[in-house]
Parts: structure tokens; sequence; C-alpha cells
């Protein structure tokens, strides 16, 4: 029988879809890739397969999840496999270099970036850079890791020679322009299936890291676990959303082979959008969704029911 196949490796983040298959009747199957085997000798199931593999694996101890998946993508595409972010979209996933490279291409602005690897190349970096202010990231990142502002390169080298230095997975850290921002919020457009669903307002007051429970560990700001409502919510979905950049953004995913994203953008002070991360590994609010009556799991599992029946001639 064919299926659904969902690979990921954090089940809190995967059960929103699942329960929307199961509601729908859409038989699935979960490939929870923080270990497994790829038999090369083998053909993959038939089915349809959506990658939710995430960029911060590492920090619930899923260190070569993500490698696993590159293997299991290449054979999955080697088999001519319909995939759902597939190996390009994972390559972007799991750097940010890849990450505004590709942005750039597609003509969309990026904040100005350096990458460095080693301690005292961080320093020159932040040096070349010549901003009065600046972020550290981590080039594989996720749950805003290794983001901290700077106002002066002694209060980098601080850091970077003291006990708190967070070191990045891969190596390798990026020193960042800061944008300021005229209001304290990003936005974060959603896509499915390569088209607009809705932006998203997100406060920013309380720092870089954000969630909506105390108990999720939160990937890029969004986790769909345990939320509370406030009297003023975190999370806004913008009614009427209509900049142009979002023409940019879906040329941009066709170009990469992306079906499901977050991008986030922030307005400078003079107006200008710096896009600045693409996720494919996507969460949804439920408190803003309900609010605005906008179900983007529904909607996925109503893609990923469409593309099986046309695949398999209907769900058996």
């Amino acid at each position: 029988m064919s299926k659904v196949y969902i690979i990921h490796e954090n089940s809190e983040w995967t059960n929103h879809l699942t329960s929307r298959l199961e509601e729908l009747q859409v038989p699935y199957e979960e490939w929870h890739l923080d270990q497994g085997l790829v038999d090369l000798t083998e053909a993959p199931p038939e089915g349809i397969f959506y990658n939710r593999m995430s960029a911060s694996s590492h920090t619930r101890g899923h260190r070569y999840a993500p490698e696993l998946t590159s293997s299991v993508l290449a054979w999955l595409e080697h088999h001519g496999r319909t995939i759902f972010n597939g190996s390009n979209a994972l390559r972007l996933e799991l750097s940010k270099v890849l990450q505004y490279t590709a942005l750039n291409a597609a003509g969309i602005k990026t904040p100005d970036t350096i990458a460095a690897v080693g301690k005292e190349q961080i320093i020159k970096a932040a040096e070349k850079l010549g901003e009065s202010s600046f972020i550290t990231k981590h080039n594989r990142a996720g749950k805003g890791l290794g983001v901290q502002l700077f106002n002066s390169i002694d209060g980098l080298r601080g850091y970077v020679d003291g006990p708190t230095f967070d070191e990045p997975v891969d190596g390798v850290t990026l020193i960042q322009k800061y944008i300021k921002a005229p209001e304290p919020f990003i936005t974060r457009c959603e896509f499915i299936n390569g088209d607009f669903q809705y932006a998203v307002k997100v406060d920013t007051s309380e720092g870089f890291e954000l969630c909506p429970a105390d108990a999720c560990q939160i990937d890029d700001l969004f986790c769909p676990v345990g939320e509370q409502p406030t009297s003023s919510p975190k999370f806004q979905i913008i009614q009427g959303f209509k900049e142009p950049i979002i023409e940019k953004y879906e040329a941009f995913l066709k170009q990469n082979q992306i079906k499901v994203a977050g991008i986030e953008f922030i307005y400078s002070e003079d107006g200008e959008i710096y896009t600045y991360d693409v996720n494919t590994n996507t969460n949804y609010n439920a408190d803003a969704e309900k609010v605005a009556g906008k179900y983007n799991m529904l909607t996925l599992a109503k893609v990923l029911k469409e593309e099986l029946n046309k695949q398999y001639d209907g769900i058996r």
C-alpha cells in the first residue's frame, strides 16, 4: 500500500501533522531518523516522502540525524520517488551560508554576513565587517543557536575567549550586521507546495529566542506544543499581507526545489526588507491560527493526500 512517509527526528513537531492525516484518512508512516540504515541494494517503498529534518537535531541528542537523512534522500531520489523538501532543501536547512547565497542569487537581500572558523577568525570577521553593532549566530542553527548581539569588538572577544562561548556543531560561526528595526518584531512568511499561505508578525521584544511555551524547545521561534494565550500574543497572523517580496520568495522556493518552508525577514529603520532565515522544518502557532481561522497542518495534509492520489490512482 502506498503511503505518506514523514522523515523527522522530533515527534512533538510531527504529531500535529499526523493527526491531520488521520483526520483525512491518509495512510502514513513515520521515519524517525535519529539512527537507522540505508540499504542501497533495495528499492524504497512506494509513496510520497516529506522531509522534516531539523538543523537543531543535535540539541536533542540526534547529532547525525541530518547526515542519515541526506543518505536516505539520495536513495529516494535515485529511485525517482516524489519528495517534499528533498536533498537541496536539506542542504539549505543545514547551512545559513548556503541559504544566503541562494537567496542572493534570487535577488533577495540578506544582512551583510561573514563566516568564520576559529576563534581568532571570528574576531577578524567582526573587524572586517566594520559595523558598530553586529550579531553572532551558528551556521547550522535553529532555536536561535549562538545568536548574540555585540556593540564592540572587545565585547565579542570577551565572549569568544570566555567560558560561555557556544561552539557551532559544524564549526562555522557567522558575524552578521545587526538590522535595527523601527519596532520590535520580525515577519515570518509560510509556504506550502511553494505557495504563500500567510504571514505572521512575531514580537521580539523579549529577545532573540522566543517560545510560546516554557516546556518547548523552539525551532526558529515557532513551536506547536503547549501554547498558552496571553493578553499580548507574540504570534499574530497578518490579514491581507501583500508585500511584493512574496513573489521573489515563491520563485526562490521553486528554484531550490523547496515545497514547504517558513521564511523570516525584518524591516530596517528605512523600511527595507532583509531576509535572514529559511526554515524547511516549519511549525505553526496554534493560537495565532485559531484567531485567524487558518490551519496550515490541515492544508499540508490535504496537499500530501492530493499528491498521493495523483501519483498512485487513489489511496489504497
